[in-house]
């Protein structure tokens, strides 16, 4: 690399050029970039959601899952099904293979439900496939004065939508929690007797009135054109007027009128609203669009009367947030870097020279981002924090080194050159071998690989920038500030050299207590438990306030609302968002619940105390008796679940069960499962009538008591230019048994109570139905202390592994402790690739097996400190952790490249002993100063707070400090140890060789 350093002088004025444009396309890149909270990354799954009013839990499984279930079973790349069938809708849950092309999985999905004929009432499906760019980069809440009125509805489509949807870079605003208009049909069954009308003939009524049809064309009076048939009933008085039977109308049996249809309850802070959902365009700044929503919001609130709209959900905050963190910890980390190397140096000039390569680094890195169609995100940011202190390591040794030779020569250019091409193999090898380590990062597979490819990249292009930065700016700058100055010569530690000698004599010693810490420090990380990554955002907490299945609709959203007030009372709490229901704006995003379930999201205001939110609103639960009441701190990111599953699956429900109850009874008794609960535990009565065959007709009482008991639409008509559907309302609301069995239902024999017709059974059955593979299972979902995963998921393996299961009953245990051990795989074997990596790289450096040996013996130092960091800070380790172990293989291998090529230059004319201890004293100094250079680097990040999402965590800060500080000093004294012992032999001879003219003389004087 040295003709690098000879152009950077033989073309100083090209070469300061470069400098200055390589700092303005930074400035310029870094204004440009577009800037996102999380990478585009596909979720492996396809969900499937259908909804179907009235429809219960049984006949959702039996007429929607399984045609869905069979329809998908083929699906390419598929790997697992899971499904859930409750009151009202369905779910389908399709995982697939990390290889798989989401959007060509989501198109066959889709494809094959398209293809299925579903019951009447059963709504289209939705298949949805979700992308982190699907986040919404905002989430307005709009509240009327007046309420969701159809004027303030069309006022929001019209004008607030509009104005949010001309903003640039937005893609789409879509609003959610509308009201549809709809039309109800109330049966008068006294009348319906005495006008002889049946039931049958109301829901046929609409068929074929609403027809725009196309007969052909005719030839007219010499004129050719096209006939057509169009009819619409576009008011409620044609509707009423319309013939049920000869002689009669729907008015003469039936009540007709307008209502508005609401399938969900939305609120935010005690007022009925809307939601506008705002997403941004692919390239578009998260940032500049999330504070032009802001400036739309603060106009709609001036400009439009009797409206109020809020921003409740904002990503632009978070990057703000991000990037304000990140950059205070690279600019801190910058500092920490140069005051390092000024205490070192002494010298300001010299200090100046290596600093001006973090700049310069970043400049270009984020030139090159840009260029490779990055964004700046939390996780390229946290590749520029951690690749920070790394930056000023390889200008660190070249200054150092010109910085010595300029101690004992005196000054030039050609000696300029030399001082850099002595060290330019070093640092060039040490940079290649970093670079190696984070490159297959980015080769993972999947999900992972969309979160590492941006943080690999990002630190590749800062720390391949930072050694041509080593290589021809800095030499360049020393040659002009460093012209003049006159130095004190450094002199190698005396004393070190001395114990190192000592060291070196005797081996076995430094050698047998560093192999009984590493194979402590092995055992202490065995027995520590995993923890999970915390992926949880303290300024917002989601609330779930839910009641058993048979709890009516009216009660729970009583009892919910009560529950606002509470929440908006509290002092932290600056929105509280409530939600209930199911409706087809939720289902299209694969949210679909139980009717009796409240959900509530609240937001905290800035510097709120979340955990005495918390701690307030579980102390609620008993005012709220029957119900079960859950609050937790909300996340936008999946990797924050601490729950672990055990599925039990078979093909008889009863086995199931059964066995689901003994699994359930030992997994209760591990410690640290916080809470326990099963799919099956929530039933609910069913009333089943078994209809007499000589009594009546099953399909007619059927259709008679749907008709009776619930809503059924009847089709669609035109009401104000706009469409709204025709619904049958329910004859009969029965409060009791007795009222339910004494319906009067119409026979051929005339009106009779539904209990001459049929008995009745009333039975308990699971209020919602589970399927996986096809099959009925129990889930036991149990939350767990997050710090113990990996520990409480072998203890639930192993009492699983004790239950005696019936033929054909499975168990498969699951969740964040299956998660994290896929992680800590795919992590551990990107470490074995990036390990021989360096090796390789090493091997063709050196040109000798031996020398990198030795030098990946720093390796298991920098284990020893990593476990002892964590042990002393009581961090528990997480899949972060891991990362950082495997960006410790770069970094600590640089310390003991850069000693052992001097140890190599040496032997030409020393001894392997003499160049060992010359070269240990000479290089101590550019080790240690880029060793406590990336750890004060670092520091920023140990006592900081990590984003949210962010791989860049406290735990990896632990890892990368405590590693690299044992490593750094215990390569000074195992390195050298083991090098020697490489080359024992030849060493030995050599030292007998220095003793024999030094014994001679002796000899003679006897």
């Amino acid at each position: 690399m040295t003709w690098l350093t000879k152009w950077a002088f033989g073309n100083k004025a090209a070469a300061g050029l470069l400098i200055a444009m390589a700092l303005v396309v930074g400035v310029m890149s870094y204004s440009s970039l577009p800037m996102e909270f999380m990478p585009e990354a596909d979720n492996p799954q396809v969900t499937i959601t259908a909804l179907g009013p009235g429809q219960n839990a049984h006949s959702m499984e039996e007429k929607v899952t399984k045609p869905i279930e069979a329809a998908v079973s083929t699906v390419k790349g598929k790997t697992g099904m899971t499904s859930t069938s409750g009151d009202s809708f369905t779910k389908v849950d399709l995982n697939f293979d990390s290889k798989t092309n989401m959007k060509d999985a989501a198109q066959e999905v889709q494809k094959a439900v398209d293809a299925l004929q579903f019951p009447q009432g059963v709504m289209k499906p939705f298949v949805l496939q979700l992308n982190t760019s699907m986040i919404p980069v905002s989430e307005v809440t709009l509240a009327f004065d007046a309420g969701i009125t159809e004027e303030n509805l069309k006022l929001a489509e019209t004008t607030i939508i509009p104005e949010l949807q001309k903003i640039e870079g937005v893609a789409n605003v879509a609003l959610y929690g509308k009201t549809a208009p709809q039309v109800t049909v109330k049966l008068d069954p006294r009348l319906m007797a005495e006008k002889k009308v049946s039931v049958q003939q109301i829901t046929s009524l609409l068929q074929g009135r609403n027809v725009s049809a196309s007969i052909g064309e005719q030839t007219l009076g010499g004129q050719t054109g096209s006939v057509s048939v169009v009819s619409s009933i576009d008011s409620i008085d044609t509707l009423k007027k319309l013939p049920v039977s000869p002689g009669v109308t729907l008015q003469d049996i039936a009540t007709v009128q307008e209502k508005s249809d609401q399938e969900s309850v939305s609120r935010s802070n005690g007022k009925d609203v809307l939601f506008a959902i705002v997403t941004k365009e692919a390239n578009a700044n998260a940032v500049g669009v999330g504070n032009k929503v802001k400036d739309a919001v603060d106009r709609i609130n001036k400009d439009v009367k009797g409206t109020e709209a809020a921003v409740i959900f904002s990503t632009s905050d978070m990057v703000v947030d991000s990037v304000n963190s990140m950059m205070r910890e690279v600019l801190l980390g910058a500092l920490f870097a140069t005051i390092v190397i000024l205490l070192f140096l002494r010298n300001l000039r010299a200090t100046l020279v290596t600093a001006v390569s973090i700049p310069l680094s970043l400049a270009v890195t984020l030139y090159l981002l840009d260029i490779s169609g990055i964004t700046l995100n939390i996780i390229t940011l946290g590749g520029v924090a951690v690749a920070v202190g790394r930056l000023v390591d390889d200008s660190i040794v070249v200054i150092e080194n010109i910085y010595r030779r300029l101690q004992k020569e005196s000054f030039s250019i050609d000696m300029m050159i030399s001082a850099t091409k002595e060290v330019a193999r070093a640092i060039t090898s040490s940079t290649v071998a970093t670079v190696a380590v984070f490159l297959p990062m980015g080769l993972l597979r999947g999900s992972l690989q969309a979160f590492l490819l941006p943080f690999a990249l990002t630190v590749t292009y800062s720390l391949l920038t930072s050694l041509v930065v080593a290589l021809t700016v800095v030499p360049l700058l020393s040659s002009v500030l460093l012209r003049n100055t006159s130095m004190k010569e450094h002199d190698p530690s005396k004393g070190f050299q001395r114990f190192l000698k000592w060291n070196l004599n005797h081996k076995w010693v430094s050698l047998s207590l560093g192999l009984i810490i590493l194979v402590s420090s092995i055992a202490a990380y065995m027995n520590m438990p995993k923890g999970a990554l915390d992926a949880s955002d303290a300024s917002m907490v989601s609330v779930e306030l839910k009641y058993p299945n048979d709890t009516p609709v009216a009660e729970v959203l009583e009892q919910g609302k009560r529950l606002e007030q509470e929440l908006i009372k509290q002092p932290q709490a600056e929105t509280v968002i409530m939600q209930s229901g199911n409706s087809a704006d939720a289902a299209k995003w694969g949210n679909v619940s139980s009717a009796t379930a409240v959900n509530f999201t609240a937001t905290m205001k800035k510097d709120a105390d979340a955990q005495a939110f918390l701690d307030t609103v579980r102390g609620l639960q008993n005012t709220f008796k029957g119900a079960t009441l859950t609050a937790k701190e909300a996340s936008i990111m999946p990797s924050a679940s601490t729950s672990e599953y055990i599925d039990i699956a078979g093909e008889d429900l009863t086995q199931v069960t059964a066995a689901a109850g003994q699994v359930m009874d030992k997994v209760k008794t591990i410690n640290g499962i916080q809470k326990i609960s099963s799919n099956m535990e929530d039933t609910k009565p069913v009333f089943a009538f078994n209809v007499n065959p000589a009594q009546a007709n099953a399909q007619e009482v059927s259709m008679q008591l749907a008709a009776m008991l619930n809503p059924i639409p009847l089709g669609e008509m035109q009401l104000n230019g706009s469409p709204a559907s025709v619904v049958l309302s329910p004859l009969a609301e029965p409060k009791s048994q007795a009222d339910l069995q004494n319906i009067t239902l119409m026979t051929s024999t005339g009106p009779k109570p539904l209990s001459q017709l049929a008995s009745l059974e009333v039975r308990e059955e699971p209020a919602m139905l589970y399927r996986k593979e096809g099959k009925p299972y129990v889930r036991i979902t149990a939350e767990v202390d997050p710090k113990k995963v990996s520990e409480i998921g072998a203890s639930i393996k192993k009492e699983t592994d004790s239950v005696k299961l019936p033929e054909g009953v499975t168990i498969i245990s699951g969740g964040a402790s299956a998660d994290q051990a896929g992680d800590f795989k795919d992590l551990g074997m990107t470490a074995l690739i990036s390990i021989g990596l360096v090796y390789l790289i090493m091997v063709i450096t050196f040109k000798t097996l031996r020398a990198p040996l030795a030098i990946m013996f720093s390796l298991p130092l920098a284990a020893i400190g990593a476990v002892v960091g964590l042990l002393v800070s009581g961090v528990t380790p997480d899949f972060t952790a891991v990362f950082g172990a495997l960006m410790l293989i770069g970094i600590v291998v640089t310390n003991a490249i850069v000693l052992i090529d001097r140890v190599k230059q040496n032997e030409a004319h020393m001894s392997i002993r003499d160049a060992i201890l010359e070269a240990a004293g000479t290089r101590m100094r550019p080790i240690l100063m880029t060793a406590i250079a990336t750890i004060c680097a670092m520091l920023p990040l140990l006592f900081g707070h990590s984003e949210q999402g962010s791989i860049v965590s406290q735990s990896l800060a632990i890892v990368v400090v405590g590693g690299l500080t044992a490593a750094t000093v215990l390569t000074l004294i195992i390195v050298p140890a083991v090098y020697e012992l490489f080359y024992f032999r030849k060493s030995a001879k050599q030292r007998k060789k220095a003793l024999k003219p030094a014994a001679y003389p002796a000899a003679g004087t006897n």
